[in-house]
């Protein structure tokens, strides 16, 4: 009866070894192309913002208007915000005001009226940092387009050149 090769392939067995030297080196090639795809999946985790990202970044940081509008509308879009409000507006109703209806209203509309602006000013924001994103990558797809074609129209013309060569040439 014959043993067992624990070196054969099979469901949950050992890879063969390399019997030639060629096949050590595509094995050891292997090896190095998961090293490779380690080290890229890597370099994909430190990739750099988008030039437009910080482009708008750098433009933002410079304005104080910008700078203050951003920290409104971050506060007012979160549930800090939310909470002040039902504890501020609870306060009021119960110990300050026995008829806050008017008062509140009134506060509450021109509140209101404060906050759609700032969310305006963040669409249009956002509008403008789509439309710059857009601009670049056009501009970036067109150059890569470009040098594309510049090389496939080269690799042709070198393909032809090869050809002519080796076809034409009497043979030795």
């Amino acid at each position: 009866m014959d043993k067992p090769n624990p070196d054969a392939e099979g469901p949950g067995g050992p890879r063969p070894r390399p019997e030639t030297p060629e096949q050590a080196q595509h094995a050891a090639g292997g090896q190095a192309a998961r090293r490779g795809e380690d080290r890229l999946t890597a370099q994909l985790d430190q990739i750099l913002p988008h030039p437009v990202v910080l482009e708008q970044q750098q433009k933002r940081a410079a304005d104080l208007q910008l700078r203050i509008a951003d920290r409104i509308t971050a506060f007012a879009g979160s549930m800090r915000f939310v909470y002040l409000h039902v504890a501020l507006f609870t306060i009021w109703m119960l110990f300050i005001e026995s008829k806050p209806w008017p008062t509140l209203t009134l506060i509450v509309s021109l509140e209101a009226i404060f906050l759609s602006t700032f969310v305006m000013i963040g669409q249009n924001r956002q509008a403008d940092f789509q439309q710059a994103k857009a601009d670049h990558d056009f501009n970036e797809q067109e150059l890569e387009l470009k040098t594309n074609t510049q090389l496939t129209r080269e690799i042709d013309r070198l393909t032809l050149e090869l050809h002519s060569r080796l076809l034409d040439k009497p043979a030795r």
